[in-house]
Order: structure tokens, then C-alpha cells, then sequence
């Protein structure tokens, strides 16, 4: 009943910006928390910054300065705005969305499917 649809991937140059967005729809009363995971050829799918409700945030180390997260309640939707992009960046993200469902107080995770990156050094 819910879905994750994430976009805005692409290929870039290093130094270059790109910006991600989340979109979530279905029966979705609010959204708690949402992260962005991001997982390279060869490599464990890793936190790259994440957002709650009260509008805290965490980013990897590799990612702050560069990276900046957001969200728009009213559309359910949240961001990554990524600069300064480097080769080691390339990589599938992933949205990851804590969902508090209609008709329920309880949380639900749920995942996208992903948007590649590319980085050309």
C-alpha cells in the first residue's frame, strides 16, 4: 500500500552536483524518518544521510560539506542534494522511508528501488 520511487540519478564529472529525490505515495498518514543508503560494485549498502520528523540530521563522514538532505511533508517527498562529487561516490542509492500508515500508530520500513550515480574522474 506503500511505495518508494526514488529518481534524479544520472552520470556526472567529478566536481559536479546532482540532486536525488524520494517520492512516497499509498496510505501514508506520516512519514517519521528518511534516509538515503547508497551501495557500490563489491561493497555493504551504507548510511549516507538520513532526516527525522523533527528535522535532524546525520550524515556519513565521507559525505558532510557535500551532501545536504531535506524534506517536503506536505508531498511526502525528501531530497539529496549531493556537490562536489567524487568518483568513489558512484554507487546505487536507495530511499529508505519510516512510515506511520493510515489506520495504524505503528512504523513501517520501506524501501525504493534505487537510482544509479555515476562519477567520471
Amino acid at each position: 500500500q506503500v511505495q518508494v520511487v526514488e529518481s534524479g540519478g544520472g552520470l556526472v564529472q567529478a566536481g559536479g552536483s546532482l540532486k536525488l529525490s524520494c517520492d512516497a505515495s499509498g496510505s501514508i498518514f506520516s512519514i517519521n524518518a528518511l534516509g538515503w543508503y547508497r551501495q557500490a560494485p563489491g561493497k555493504q549498502r551504507e548510511l549516507v544521510a538520513r532526516i527525522t520528523s523533527g528535522d535532524s540530521t546525520n550524515y556519513a563522514d565521507s559525505v558532510k560539506g557535500r551532501f545536504t538532505i531535506s524534506r517536503d511533508s506536505a508531498k511526502n517527498t525528501g531530497y539529496l542534494q549531493m556537490n562536489s562529487l567524487k568518483a568513489e561516490d558512484t554507487a546505487v542509492y536507495y530511499c529508505n522511508a519510516l512510515v506511520r500508515r493510515d489506520g495504524s500508530q505503528l512504523q513501517y520500513s520501506y524501501w525504493g528501488q534505487g537510482t544509479r550515480v555515476t562519477v567520471s574522474s
